[in-house]
């Protein structure tokens, strides 16, 4: 047991470290190569470094290779290393996805996502296609359990499609739906850091075998370094997540889900993403979450009593709401959905 918990903490404490000092690093490189989003929530805009998912990368990659050198000299292996290395680079062929749309800055703003912006990024459509391919390592291992116990429903056996058809669809979905809630500081990292939270106490208390010492591994990786990364973005922000970010945590939301046979206590979990993508989907995904700024530093919801994200329904029940209340109602939100989730699992519902 304590070697157990020491192959988890001694990574998790080494990614916290990795991922702090690279996003120190990343703020003057990424700014000096120009890599930069506007903040338009201020009084007065500011620009600041993008793509500072790059560091939290980084550091849960280092932290996945760290537990590999340690099979090699250190200690026995009692998770697969292919496994492992296939989720290594899963999340980095997702999250080179979400670079590649965070360093299409222009020098002229354009129109984008219903607002006019300095970085274009890439087209909707195309986001999905590119993503798919970060599904491809996982799909190649035949990664999780093909059996799942579903709410309400009891245990389905999906057998060939769970490789086939769930496998991609997750990797496609979850990083998707992470990806187009968010725009105020500190509400990406925090709503991470919940969810990630909840799937390492969930392996911990409920998770049997291989699998569960596997999602608490990978949900240590994915906290530790959202954890490293959250003083850099909290009000007010240093750097900008970016795509590479929101697509790299939700990759690895994804893969602990499959690796950790968490699968129905993840959809519970990642409610509030569905939910923002169904209300995104009312207007065809062209919806920018961002309120109107007030003269008085208030928000002003920018579609009116019409609710087409999360964020909007804050504005909208909140007298005068201003940044740091969405970023704090929607962090409760998922903490909530995580309570109910333990909730469904003690009274037996997953």
């Amino acid at each position: 047991m304590y070697s157990t918990f020491a192959t988890i903490i001694i990574p998790a404490i080494v990614v916290f470290v990795t991922t702090f000092y690279s996003t120190r690093f990343l703020i003057r490189y990424l700014f000096g190569a120009g890599i930069i989003a506007e903040d338009i929530n201020k009084a007065k805009p500011v620009r600041l470094p993008s793509s500072g998912g790059v560091g939290v990368v980084f550091g849960m990659v280092f932290g996945i290779l760290l537990y590999i050198f340690g099979t090699s000299f250190v200690f026995n292996p009692v998770l697969d290393i292919a496994s492992l290395l296939a989720v290594a680079l899963s999340i980095s062929l997702v999250a080179f996805v979400g670079f590649v749309d965070d360093i299409n800055v222009k020098a002229e703003k354009v129109k984008s996502t219903d607002i006019m912006d300095i970085r274009e990024g890439l087209k909707q459509w195309q986001k999905p296609i590119l993503t798919l391919v970060g599904a491809l390592p996982l799909m190649a291992i035949n990664a999780g359990t093909s059996t799942i116990s579903l709410p309400f429903i009891g245990v389905v056996h999906f057998g060939l499609f769970y490789p086939l058809l769930l496998i991609p669809l997750a990797v496609v979905f979850v990083p998707n739906a992470v990806n187009i809630l968010g725009g105020f500081d500190g509400l990406q990292p925090a709503m991470i850091l919940v969810a990630s939270g909840g799937l390492m106490l969930y392996e911990i208390i409920f998770g049997v075998g291989t699998s569960a010492y596997m999602g608490a591994f990978l949900a240590a990786m994915l906290f530790s370094s959202v954890l490293a990364f959250f003083p850099y973005n909290r009000y007010k922000a240093r750097i900008i997540p970016g795509d590479s970010f929101t697509y790299a945590a939700g990759a690895g939301l994804a893969a602990i889900m499959i690796m950790g046979n968490a699968e129905a206590f993840g959809i519970v979990i990642f409610m509030p993403w569905i939910l923002e993508f169904f209300l995104h989907a009312r207007r065809k995904f062209k919806v920018r979450d961002l309120g109107v700024l007030q003269k008085d530093g208030t928000m002003k919801a920018p579609y009116g009593k019409k609710i087409y994200s999360l964020c909007h329904l804050v504005m909208n029940l909140k007298r005068k709401p201003v940044e740091t209340d969405v970023t704090l109602w929607l962090t409760m939100l998922e903490v909530a959905f995580v309570v109910l989730a333990f909730g469904m699992k003690l009274s037996g519902l997953l």
